[in-house]
């Protein structure tokens, strides 16, 4: 007999639906086998159904039992099917009717005990059955609150494989989940870290600040011990908050790599992510047989910090600039073709030298200036092109770390933040962009005019200080920011000389 059951599986960030086939036939000698491009863990349902029918009181089959996952040209990893598979079987054994599991998508893995386990992707796969209309989804207890943060279709969690059966039977009953989305969001928005704990080092939170109010990368140079770490996790805290759609489409990236905490539903959050400098650029940048999305697609809407980023190999680094650069990244291989997203803040920190004390008044300096421009080459121009503020963050002083008065709270500082990118917001509001980081020349030239004070400013900061000619349309982007946080219309001189302070790494070494 044949047995149909709807099921899903993810490719990317969305989930696409998967008919689950199950043809059971008497004649001949008994078999179980699995078609549809399955990897290794679905070819290991049979032993995982086998194990869960048995413990639970229903028969194994011993016939000739083919599984097919259609479309059978995409390759089938996970185990989410092992709970449609079993299903199936006893479809087609009579033990349900093909009616009474109709309209429903169904995942879930099993436990040789029959307890249903969490999977992976269940967000995405919420948003496929709502777009398809279904009758339900059924899936594992642990994943039944993220997935009813999709409304309106009805989530049923379940904890076991009888339990499914007396579901579909109508011999019990299990309420769908209710979820407050509004409570949720409103529960999982709550920083951890805070600015307030910040002592000192007010030029430095200044330039956070007006990172953040732009949406500019930012590059943190200074000695061991300066800080640079405890600025960097706090950066996301002053962030804007992040709307609804940006709250399901991170979680649906945290979702299919297996990274929310049990029981939360969705990350509200901006993402923070701090790789080691020993990764791939797989992990950095996603890759795989079938490609999984790395650190970039992680920390998208959010922030990703790069500690030490002249120890990061040099193909890594390369690597990232194509992210920067468009907002998503492609990954190819023979098979198939995968984007994910990337829009991110990149907040990188180096020591100023390799030895760590290069300009500092205290701790002599044991590099010459050859070594110290050897260091920093590390990092390439390309990806220093992406880079709008450099700071200088110096060792903080005895008197700053040991003051009671607590530093200005990231929520004051989100505020102003957020009015900035509201006024960018409504300016590139035919433009498809939507912070000051991300504009074009054409946008440069529109919105960033100066008067023959500036021009004269910015001629002698590139004479005199020795910048690149490519510094000047940063310095431009980061004026036009700190003129919006200040109110105002037009750029002023003032704030082109904070801007010019912006770019230390563009300077000549002395």
């Amino acid at each position: 007999m044949l047995a149909k059951v709807m099921s899903a599986a993810v490719l990317g960030i969305d989930a696409y639906p998967v008919e689950v086939e199950v043809d059971i036939a008497s004649r001949g000698l008994p078999f179980f086998s699995t078609v549809g491009l399955p990897d290794a863990a679905v070819k290991e349902s049979k032993e995982r159904v086998r194990a869960a029918l048995k413990n639970t009181g229903f028969d194994f089959p011993l016939k000739q039992v083919v599984v097919n996952l259609a479309p059978a040209d995409i390759k089938k990893e996970g185990s989410a099917f092992d709970l449609p598979i079993a299903i199936g079987m006893l479809i087609a054994e009579g033990v349900l009717t093909q009616e009474q599991a109709s309209g429903y998508l169904i995942v879930g893995e099993l436990a040789l005990d029959g307890r249903v386990k969490p999977v992976r992707g269940a967000l995405s796969m919420a948003v496929l059955a709502k777009n398809k209309v279904c009758r339900g989804m059924i899936l594992p207890g642990d994943n039944a609150p993220e997935a009813a943060v999709v409304e309106p279709v009805p989530v049923f969690g379940v904890r076991t494989l009888p339990q499914v059966v007396e579901f579909l039977t109508g011999a019990a009953i299990v309420e769908p989940e209710r979820m407050n989305v509004r409570s949720a969001f409103e529960a999982n928005s709550v920083y951890q870290e805070d600015f307030a704990e910040v002592r000192g080092q007010e030029h430095a939170k200044r330039a956070i600040e007006i990172a953040a109010a732009g949406g500019h990368n930012i590059i943190m140079i200074g000695p061991p011990g300066s800080g640079k770490t405890m600025l960097a996790r706090r950066l996301p805290s002053i962030l804007p908050q992040m709307s609804f759609d940006e709250s399901i489409e991170t979680t649906k990236i945290h979702s299919i790599m297996g990274l929310l905490r049990q029981g939360q539903p969705l990350i509200a959050t901006r993402p923070y992510r701090s790789p080691h400098h020993t990764i791939s650029d797989a992990g950095l940048i996603g890759g795989g047989q079938v490609p999984k999305p790395g650190e970039v697609s992680l920390s998208h809407n959010g922030v990703l910090f790069l500690d030490e980023l002249p120890e990061f190999k040099r193909n890594v680094l390369e690597a990232l600039r194509q992210p920067l650069e468009d907002g998503h990244v492609t990954i190819s291989r023979a098979l198939t073709s995968l984007t994910y997203p990337s829009s991110l803040m990149l907040v990188a920190a180096m020591n100023p030298c390799k030895c760590g004390f290069h300009g500092d008044p205290l701790h002599p300096c044991q590099c010459t200036s050859h070594q110290v421009q050897t260091y920093r080459s590390r990092v390439s121009g390309p990806l220093m092109d992406r880079i709008d503020i450099h700071i200088e963050v110096p060792a903080i002083k005895f008197n700053e770390i040991s003051s009671d008065v607590p530093g200005e709270p990231s929520a004051a500082i989100r505020d102003r933040v957020t009015l900035a990118r509201s006024v960018q917001q409504a300016r590139f509001k035919s433009d498809g962009i939507y912070a000051n980081a991300h504009m074009k020349p054409r946008h440069i030239r529109k919105y960033c005019r100066i008067d023959a004070g500036s021009q004269q400013l910015m001629e002698a900061a590139m004479n005199r200080l020795g910048l690149s000619a490519r510094a000047y349309n940063r310095v431009l982007k980061v004026a036009r920011t700190i003129a919006d946080i200040e109110g105002s219309g037009p750029i002023a001189t003032e704030h082109i000389s904070e801007a010019i302070q912006y770019r230390s790494l563009d300077r000549r070494i002395s």
